[in-house]
């Protein structure tokens, strides 16, 4: 199955990034480079849904600068 999942993208002070997302409760992770922080957070999304659906819970989903919204595709 293959969801849409909605991150935010926040450039820290100290360099790296940080995504959170509304769309999937627990979605937070940090990365060196956006690259490495869109790897992370696919990965992590992947073992959230895979969760999720274990406990038959109902999934409702909802130029860079230094804070943005990036839609996510995961196939899972």
């Amino acid at each position: 199955m293959e969801y849409l999942v909605n991150l935010h993208i926040e450039k820290l002070p100290e360099g790296f990034y940080l995504a959170t997302s509304d769309d999937i409760q627990g979605l937070v992770v940090q990365g060196q480079t956006l690259a490495e922080t869109l790897t992370i957070a696919s990965d992590v999304a992947k073992q959230l849904l895979q969760v999720q659906a274990e406990r038959d819970s109902v999934l409702q989903l909802k130029g860079i600068t230094d804070s943005f919204d990036y839609p996510l595709v995961v196939n899972n």
